[in-house]
C-alpha cells in the first residue's frame, strides 16, 4: 500500500482533555502532519455505563488505506466488548480480558459483513487502549501503536508491536499460505494484526486469528500502585521519532514546568514532527495522582534556557534554519530529556521574524510506500 504525501506539512492539532473519576485526568493531541490524508481516530470514555460508571476506556486508532475502519471502531469498539456481557465490575480479570478480545474480534466481523454488503473502502486500523478500573489496568493492542505506563520515574510496562518479522507472527502468516518479505506480510502490510484489511482475511475456512493478517488482540493487566505517574496511547507516528524511555523522559519534565496536559499532548506531537515524522501523529495523555508536579527549579530551569534561545534568535541569523544550525553546534544545558532542540523548533520557529520563514501551501507530491 502507497501513501501520499505532501510538499508542508498540515499542523493543525485536533486537541481534547478533560477529568476521569478517582483524580485521573487525560489529553490528546492530533496532527495529520505529512500524510495527504488524517487516518488516525481516538474514542476516551471517562465513565463507562452502569455499574462500570468508575471505569474508563481510552484507545487510539490508526487508519491505514483510508480511514474508515478507524473511525468505525472509535464509535463502536468498546460497544461490542460490553456486549460480551463479560466485563463486569467485580468480574475476574482472565474473564474481563476475555470479553476483550471477543469485543474484537465482533467489531471485526461486523465490518466484514458491512464491507460485503456496502463495498467500504479496503482500509484497516491498529488499535491501541486501556481500560482503567479502580484496581486494574488492562492494556490492549492490536498492531503497532503502543501504549506505556510510567511509574515511579521509570517504564513499568509497554505494549508489543505486532509486525510481521516477529517469529510468533511470522509462523502464523506462513502457516495461513502467505510470506513475509520486505519485512511486510506478502511484501504489502506492515502490520501482523489489524481490524479491516478484509484482503488479508478471506480464507473462509480459517478462523480469524488463523488469517493472514489477525484481528486478535493481545490483553495484560497490570494491577494499579500510588505509584503510577501517566500513561501513553500513541500511534506509530510517535513511536517512529521516539523511544519509550525518551517519550517518558520527556514527558515527566515537561510535567514538571506545566501542569496542562494539554499543551504537553501539543509538545509532543510537534516534537516527533521535528525528530522527522512522516506518519500522521496522535498522542493520548492519563495522568495518575502520583504524576510529578511543577517544581521550582524546573521553571528556573527553563527560564534559562528560554534566555539562551533569545540570545541567539536576537542576533543577525539569516533565517530558521541557519538558527537551528547555530544551536546545534552548541552545547546548550537544560534542554528536555528525550525531546532535546526538536522540542523547542516551534518556540524558536516563533523568534523567528516572518519575513525569513519561506511560505508555501500544501499539495501532493509523491507517492512512497507505508502501511
Amino acid at each position: 500500500m502507497g501513501a501520499i504525501y505532501l510538499d508542508k506539512p498540515m499542523l493543525d492539532k485536533e486537541m481534547e482533555e478533560g477529568q476521569v473519576p478517582e483524580g485521573l485526568s487525560y489529553a490528546l493531541a492530533s496532527m495529520q502532519g505529512w500524510r495527504a490524508q488524517m487516518e488516525d481516530a481516538h474514542t476516551c470514555v471517562t465513565e463507562m455505563p452502569g455499574e462500570l460508571a468508575d471505569w474508563c476506556f481510552f484507545a487510539v486508532y490508526d487508519g491505514h488505506a483510508g480511514s474508515t475502519v478507524a473511525q468505525y471502531c472509535s464509535r463502536h469498539l468498546l460497544t461490542h466488548i460490553l456486549a460480551t456481557g463479560k466485563v463486569t465490575a467485580d468480574g475476574d480479570p482472565e474473564k474481563v480480558k476475555e470479553g476483550i478480545r471477543d469485543g474484537f474480534l465482533s467489531i471485526d466481523s461486523c465490518m466484514h459483513d458491512l464491507t460485503r454488503q456496502e463495498k467500504w473502502e479496503n482500509s484497516g486500523s491498529t488499535a491501541v487502549a486501556v481500560m482503567i478500573s479502580p484496581r486494574h489496568i488492562y492494556f490492549i493492542n492490536c498492531g503497532d501503536s503502543r501504549a506505556v505506563l510510567c511509574r515511579d520515574g521509570h517504564v513499568c510496562f509497554y505494549t508489543e508491536d505486532h509486525k510481521p518479522f516477529n517469529p510468533r507472527e511470522q509462523e502464523r502468516i506462513q502457516n495461513a499460505g502467505g510470506t513475509v518479505f520486505l519485512q511486510r506480510v506478502n511484501g504489502s502490510l506492515a502490520v501482523s494484526r489489524a481490524l479491516g484489511d478484509f484482503d488479508f482475511k478471506d480464507v473462509e475456512w480459517r478462523l480469524p486469528t488463523e488469517q493472514l493478517v489477525s484481528p486478535e488482540p493481545e490483553v495484560y493487566e497490570v494491577e494499579r500502585s500510588a505509584e503510577d505517574e501517566f500513561l501513553v496511547l500513541a500511534c506509530d507516528g510517535v513511536w517512529d521519532a521516539v523511544d519509550n524511555e525518551e517519550l517518558c523522559a520527556f514527558i515527566r519534565s515537561r510535567l514538571q514546568i506545566s501542569s496542562d496536559l494539554k499543551d504537553i499532548c501539543g509538545q509532543v506531537v510537534d516534537t516527533c514532527l521535528y525528530k522527522g515524522s512522516r506518519d500522521n501523529i496522535s498522542v493520548l495523555l492519563i495522568g495518575f495522582p502520583g504524576a510529578p508536579q511543577v517544581s521550582p527549579e524546573a521553571l528556573q530551569q527553563e527560564e534559562e534556557l528560554e534566555e539562551i534561545f533569545d540570545d541567539h534568535t536576537g542576533t543577525e541569523v539569516p533565517g530558521l534554519v541557519s538558527v537551528i544550525k547555530h544551536l546545534s553546534a552548541e552545547l546548550i544545558p537544560g534542554l528536555p530529556p528525550g525531546g532535546g532542540l526538536a522540542s523547542k523548533q516551534e518556540p524558536i520557529l516563533g523568534r523567528v521574524p516572518t519575513h525569513r520563514r519561506k511560505q508555501t501551501h500544501p499539495h501532493t507530491k509523491h507517492t512512497l510506500g507505508s502501511i
